[in-house]
């Protein structure tokens, strides 16, 4: 198979006059993701290619086309596996762009499937530790919750990039997701849709794009309601008080100063509100209402009679706000991108201050605020064998982090009294600065070297943390149809911000939130993670048509950072296992041919962690000890993941064409406790049963004229209608059940322009 320079996939009607496309996995209707492996001459290894009709007066677009490629030679993959979808793949995955990002990024390879409120998704065995671009531009990190902000509609390109990563990617390892945007260079109209169906979900969303000579803009906009906003608690079809409205907003604008330069502009605005839903039939007697230390409710607690829990009214809202400013320039072999960018996220949890206290004897009205705002800068120089890479990133944080929490006081005799309101108030900073250097040495045609190393610092109001961490991969390309890859990387990653633990826990002490190891317990600050990354694979090309690959990797970390939910509010709170140790492998194949494409993916992956060494408070004591001696799995463990998907377009290439498709999604069951035969318990000692779902759908489209088109979709969700558990409420930093969404039927109108 010949490999070609990697380009941006461009649309519309200039959209193959700009550059030679490579279609990743398929052609530009049909659906399979690819697994390539970016070769040393900059290529990839792909499945498949389509042909180019004929080409017209390209004007500006020309220009576009060009810095769009000089961007992405900045920031290669070198030696890392990228996962690509476009935007016809995408349409393909259940309910499309329409679909929530994470279920779309769940398709790939080595990533696991878990409720919204624990991050949607793990990728090689972590927790969160994904790191998001748009552009090749860091996205700073938002409070951690169970919103998603990125709507698949506005991509053009989604590229999940794991493995030993090259020297450019810093600070959050787990996997980068990149997003190449929709332009108005190469979108030139708009459409409209409304998508709806089961779950009461409602969802109008348009786009628009646009050029007026040398500035292109794109605009894309949409709101929805449904009443599964987060997984149902219990299997029944329908959640109890679990109504979400969300909308999302996001622009590019960007401006073309000369044939070698650009300034352009990304924004987004999305805001949410959720009801966190309830589980009926919880005791209601507030007799038997267990405070710490085994006692009972005592009279004088002011709690009713009785509540009943299918009335609690949990509620969250979230806001996510981003703008990045950028300056591209090329000079000759030179190129080199700046960016300027800022970030506002915030979460607020408002309790049910009656029943969160008459069920638990706690309620806390919380909320953080998160504030960053940094620069990026990278360039690139071709020296012919050598091409010289460097850059460098600086962040600043600020948490504003508020709570008021309802509790009792316990008697000498643990038995809850009276209520008492305990405010706290903190702020916390950050600063986050890398920087990097790295060559791409072409040894031979077929064998490319690329090394270099990054420092990275750290600091916040409880740590100060620095790493130089070497990075190397190697690249083999013995044959055109086949590609092998090694390397190795040293990972610095410090704790989202967003996600220590700021309050003084002696404050709720000798009250209903004392913590599980009581007064005194320890509570070490949440440090750094350093981990020794290698990862070893193939790509092959069997025939034009098929493609398979392997992937394996091994992670072994000290202060390995994990995530869990340890009060009422679904905000997740950091923590460190003294040790920790990830290692897998990945399969994945693809076939295309006409207008068929298909792919599946398996992945066996080991997460495990040893001795909590922060935040001990939050843990029961038997569990402490367990783990200062014991290997124990990580809660996001699942030792099996898999996808699968098919797909079959008639008229394919043309505007009036008709797709079908199904997917399908496997899990072995992510992690709760287990009992060991003396009736102690097993921290993350079993898991929660297999599952799979699969997913139906079609869509046709109708040419009305020139530009306009008529699309009608239907999608069908777990046709199978399954009930399966994601979590079933136990487990290290698990405080809920979740199950998966019962069988939903979604249909939509689109019309382009």
């Amino acid at each position: 198979m010949k490999f070609f320079e990697e380009q941006k996939m461009l649309n519309r009607r200039m959209y193959w006059s700009v550059i030679s496309v490579v279609a990743l996995a398929c052609g530009g209707t049909a659906f399979g993701q690819t697994n390539v492996v970016v070769t040393g001459d900059g290529t990839k290894a792909m499945s498949a290619t389509n042909a180019a009709p004929g080409v017209t007066d390209l004007g500006n677009v020309t220009v576009v086309g060009k810095l769009d490629q000089a961007r992405n030679r900045i920031q290669p993959e070198l030696g890392a596996s990228a996962y690509s979808m476009n935007q016809a793949q995408i349409a393909n995955v259940s309910q499309g762009g329409n679909a929530p990002l994470d279920q779309i990024i769940l398709r790939a390879p080595g990533v696991a499937q878990d409720n919204a409120a624990s991050g949607g998704l793990h990728v090689r065995g972590e927790h969160a530790n994904l790191q998001y671009r748009i552009n090749d531009v860091l996205l700073p990190e938002g409070i951690t919750g169970f919103g998603l902000e990125l709507d698949p509609r506005f991509v053009d390109t989604l590229s999940l990039i794991t493995g030993a990563l090259p020297a450019e990617y810093g600070f959050r390892t787990a996997g980068i997701v990149n997003i190449e945007t929709k332009s108005g260079a190469f979108a030139d109209g708009g459409s409209g849709e409304v998508y709806g169906g089961s779950h009461d979900t409602i969802r109008p969303s348009f786009e628009f794009g646009g050029a007026e000579g040398k500035f292109n803009y794109f605009v894309d906009g949409s709101y929805e309601h449904n009443a599964l906003g987060i997984e149902n608690p219990t299997p029944s079809h329908n959640a109890i008080h679990d109504d979400t409205d969300q909308l999302k907003l996001f622009t590019y604008l960007s401006y073309v100063m000369d044939d070698t330069s650009r300034v352009s502009f990304m924004g987004s605005a999305a805001g949410s509100n959720y009801q966190l839903p309830n589980t009926p039939g919880l005791q209601n007697d507030p007799a038997n209402f267990t405070a710490p230390g085994g006692a009972a409710w005592s009279t004088g607690s002011g709690m009713p009679a009785t509540f009943d829990s299918a009335d609690l009214n949990e509620n969250q809202r979230e806001q996510n706000y981003f703008g990045v400013v950028t300056y591209q320039k090329q000079a000759g072999d030179l190129n080199s991108q700046i960016s300027l960018f800022g970030r506002g996220s915030g979460v607020h949890f408002r309790p049910d201050q009656t029943g969160d206290l008459f069920f638990t004897g706690v309620a806390s009205d919380e909320a953080r605020t998160l504030y960053s705002g940094g620069l990026q800068a990278d360039a690139s120089y071709d020296l012919g064998q050598h091409t010289i890479r460097g850059g460098a990133m600086a962040m600043d944080e600020v948490l504003f982090s508020d709570a008021n929490t309802t509790v009792f006081d316990l008697d000498g005799s643990g038995n809850p009294t009276i209520q008492q309101l305990i405010t706290q108030n903190n702020r916390q900073h950050a600063l986050f600065a890398g920087i990097y250097l790295q060559d791409e040495w072409r040894i031979f045609p077929k064998i490319t070297l690329n090394y270099g190393a990054r420092f990275d610092e750290y600091s916040s109001s409880t740590d100060n943390e620095n790493q130089l961490s070497p990075r190397v991969n190697l690249v083999y390309t013995p044959t055109d149809s086949t590609t092998l890859h090694a390397g190795y990387s040293r990972y610095f990653t410090p704790p989202p911000l967003e996600s220590v633990s700021s309050g003084d826990v002696a404050q709720f002490d000798g009250t209903s939130n004392e913590s599980p190891g009581g007064p005194g317990a320890a509570n070490d600050p949440v440090k750094a993670e350093r981990a020794d990354y290698f990862d070893v694979g193939i790509t092959q090309k069997i025939t034009k048509h098929l493609q398979l690959g392997v992937d394996s990797y091994y992670k072994y970390a000290h202060n390995q950072l994990d995530d869990g939910l340890f009060g009422q509010s679904l905000i997740p709170s950091a923590l460190n296992y003294a040790q920790g140790r990830i290692y897998g492998v990945e399969f994945t194949g693809n076939y295309t041919r006409g207008g068929f494409s298909t792919y599946a993916n398996v992945a066996y992956s080991v997460a495990q962690g040893k001795d909590w060494n922060s935040a001990q408070f939050q843990f029961d004591p038997a569990d402490l000890a367990y783990s200062q001696k014991n290997w124990i799995y990580l809660d996001h463990d699942q030792r099996v993941s898999g996808s699968f998907g098919a797909a079959y377009t008639w008229k394919e290439g043309s505007k009036s064409r008709t797709t079908v498709y199904v997917d399908a999604l496997y899990g072995s069951g992510l992690r709760t406790d287990a009992t060991a035969a003396d009736g102690s318990t097993i921290p993350n000692g079993g898991t929660v049963p297999s599952y799979y779902s699969v997913n139906l759908g079609a869509e046709q489209a109708f040419k009305l004229g020139k530009s306009q088109v008529l699309k009608a979709r239907l999608d069908i969700v777990n046709i199978t209608d399954n009930s399966y558990e994601l979590r079933d409420g136990s487990g290290v930093g698990v405080n809920a059940a979740s199950y998966g969404a019962r069988i939903g039927f979604f249909g939509s109108l689109s019309y382009s322009f």
